[in-house]
């Protein structure tokens, strides 16, 4: 009998496909005993993430190894990968299974989507083995699901379109990333600005998004406004309200503010409107990734790789389902073990109490059950291996109850709520207006607890009369727009910046086209982090100088466009589903590469960088230990650390005195720390961010309080 060879994505993903079978470990791969389910054995080995990469630029033409203008575009006419070298080890491995001569066939184990088809598929590539191949094609990692799995796989063409798209997407992301970074970064190399300059298919209209948004902060001019605020008496029962007219609560003119309230003083007043307005709401969907990021970065603050990471953990160890899911909805198979898991999740503390659930079965429910609307895996759910909470690390048991809290949601009543508006008529004349809300079933908000509170008005009826207690000006401000926080912004990506409040966050699981995919945003979003074009601050995003420079200088090119890379995202789509084709994307990429090269090279006239300041993506070594000045508290050197300006004396005399190289997101370049070391005070560093929006401040050494304060520009 014939040995199969089982290529998993991950050493531990491998570990859970052989746990059901009795087996040996070994140096890279483990052998599964002949069984029922492979009668010659097989040997489970695996890819350590991505084990192959495109080749360099310089491998295709040595020309293209040197930064040049002139080199532009550089388009590949086939494209090579190659393994890389600190995986060279396990690549030899699965080279020498795969060409074991009792081994007959392959199965193709990586995770159930684009990415994991990929990576499978370039390490065979690259081994040149030709051995018919079958695809293990599963949502979760119980031992049950991995048995089922294995004898029910898939034919090798079945999958073979998603290798075409991953392929094409890798392809396409080569091609724009090497031609517009180079393109950037060496004619802004021409204009005297040091840095590498970082640009891609989604990265960069992902960053227009958060720049967009920085300026629509920066350019915003507060404006007062002022308001009335009436207390009304009816027959003992106190009412407060606005005062409001054609919708509008606020008036810009705080004469008319005070008049207003002049003339409602100690005047009459009735009730001339009462009206009642019942809304039901239904439970949220069951979550798909985006959806689960976004809740968990509201929810804790976690950033979307985090939430991607501790959801990762929880699929290895069998306990949900594939969490690279982009669909909400499950199949009536997996809707037929939901009494099973339920009935396992009622065993556990945190959920006994919310037990009974008023559903049986949601089995007829279109809003969670509909096969229609499941593509490569259902929505992310807890699987019948329910682990015990207190056993799971706290962050672990976090994103698990949003995952089991789902669920029992799902089997919940509608939430109604009554909304009441009252309008208080003072002398027929001014017309104020109050607001209540009570909740009249809690139904599902028991198990996902709503923020809103009940706000109950007295039972007033249409026409009952009252006396004005006060009526008082309340001065306002007009406030800016908020910053995205990670989980508005893995939102905007779905949407391809279209905004949605968070309310509106289930209309986001609609069939959108967005930027990247469920299993790349959060990576984009860290990419951009590490590349120093944002930055996130207390859960807030906002761009840098380097971030708003790059998108500033990009303009209305197609590259910083969210439009055009979701329809890039469909015809992507489209090839993964065998109605485009790859070839035919390929060359469109082609024209765009050169097009992209040929719009910055004659724009980059006009662009302005003066007085520009961008702090360099990383030190470089010659930077790194480099004297700045003297210690201002014990006289040693103050010398570049990296991330900061530090005391050299800190081993010897514990000496802490830093300055931070980013301050209220601006950079604190070597300049104004010798500044700083030298005189006190460094140069004026404009569009410092503070709590109240903006300014301009210098950096002072304060020696009595000793510490760095700020001296605000007198313009």
């Amino acid at each position: 009998m014939e040995a199969v060879c089982i290529i998993a994505e991950k050493p531990d993903q491998g570990s859970r496909l052989a746990a059901p079978y009795p087996s040996e470990k070994k140096q890279g791969y483990i052998y599964i005993k002949p069984t029922s389910d492979f009668p010659g054995g097989a040997y489970v080995t695996w890819a350590v993430g991505h084990l192959c990469e495109l080749v360099p630029p310089e491998t295709y033409k040595t020309e293209w190894k040197k930064w040049t203008l002139q080199t532009l575009p550089m388009i590949p006419e086939q494209f090579q990968y190659q393994v890389s070298k600190s995986k060279w080890k396990q690549f030899k491995i699965i080279k020498e299974l795969l060409q074991k001569k009792d081994v007959g066939s392959i199965i193709h184990a990586g995770d159930a989507g684009r990415e994991g088809e990929l990576i499978v598929r370039t390490i065979i590539n690259q081994t040149g083995c030709k051995k018919p191949m079958q695809r293990l094609w599963i949502s979760s990692l119980t031992e049950k699901a991995v048995k089922e799995g294995f004898n029910s796989l898939r034919g090798e063409r079945d999958t073979r379109n998603l290798y075409f798209e991953a392929y094409a997407r890798s392809c396409a992301d080569w091609v724009v990333g090497i031609n517009a970074s180079r393109a950037y970064t060496l004619l802004f190399k021409q204009k005297g600005i040091q840095d590498v300059f970082s640009a891609g298919r989604v990265q960069t209209p992902t960053l227009a998004l958060v720049v967009k948004r920085e300026k629509e902060i920066s350019n915003f001019k507060s404006e007062p406004f002022w308001e009335v605020k009436g207390t009304f008496d009816y027959n003992g029962e106190k009412v407060i309200g606005k005062w409001m007219k054609d919708d509008q609560t606020r008036v810009d003119n705080p004469e008319m503010a005070k008049a207003i309230a002049a003339f409602c003083k100690d005047k009459t007043c009735q009730a001339s409107k009462v009206k009642k307005e019942r809304k039901q709401y239904k439970p949220p969907y069951l979550y798909q990734l985006s959806s689960l990021q976004s809740a968990a970065n509201k929810k804790y603050k976690f950033s979307p790789k985090k939430t991607l990471d501790i959801a990762q953990k929880l699929y290895t160890k069998g306990m949900i389902s594939y969490p690279r899911s982009d669909s909400s909805f499950v199949t009536t198979e997996e809707a037929a073990e939901f009494p099973s898991i339920l009935s396992k999740l009622q065993k556990q503390e945190a959920y006994k109490s919310l037990f009974p659930l008023k559903k049986q079965s949601i089995m007829n429910d279109k809003r969670y059950v509909n096969a229609s609307k499941v593509s490569d895996h259902y929505a992310i759910i807890p699987t019948e291996q329910v682990p015990k909470l207190d056993r799971l690390s706290g962050e672990e048991s976090k994103i698990y109850d949003l995952i089991a809290r789902s669920l029992l949601a799902a089997h919940e009543d509608v939430a109604i709520v009554d909304y009441t508006t009252l309008t208080t008529l003072v002398e027929d004349r001014a017309e104020f207006i109050s607001k209540g809300q009570v909740k009249v079933q809690e139904g599902w908000h028991r198990v996902i607890t709503s923020s809103q509170k009940d706000e109950v008005l007295p039972p007033i009826v249409k026409g009952q009369a009252g006396t004005v207690i006060s009526a008082d000006v309340i001065e306002g401000k007009t406030q800016p727009p908020k910053r995205f926080t990670e989980g508005q912004l893995i939102t905007m990506m779905k949407t391809a910046g279209k905004h949605l409040e968070d309310e509106s966050l289930e209309k986001v699981l609609k069939d959108t086209e967005g930027l990247g995919t469920e299993a790349t945003r959060a990576g984009i979003i860290t990419m951009l982090k590490d590349r120093k074009y944002i930055e996130v601050v207390k859960n807030q995003v906002s761009a840098t100088d380097k971030g708003i420079l790059l998108i500033d200088s990009i303009g209305e090119a197609v590259l910083a466009s969210p439009e055009m890379t979701a329809k890039w995202e469909q015809r992507l789509k489209e090839i993964g589903s065998g109605n485009a084709s790859p070839q035919v994307f390929m060359e469109s990429v082609k024209k765009l590469a050169a097009k992209l090269t040929e719009d910055a090279i004659r724009s980059s006239d006009s662009w302005d960088t003066k007085g520009v300041t961008i702090e360099p993506s990383t030190t470089s070594k010659k930077a790194l230990g480099k004297k700045v000045g003297a210690c201002p508290l014990c006289n040693s050197d103050v010398i570049d650390k990296g991330k900061l300006y530090g005391c050299s004396g800190y081993s010897k005399n514990q000496c802490s005195f830093t300055i931070s190289k980013r301050i209220l997101g601006k950079p604190v370049s070597q300049t104004n720390a010798k500044k700083i070391l030298k005189d006190g005070k460094s140069s004026i560093i404009k569009g410092l961010k503070g709590k109240k929006g903006t300014f301009n401040a210098a950096l002072v050494w304060d020696s009595s309080e000793k510490k760095l304060t700020f001296e605000f520009d007198k313009k």
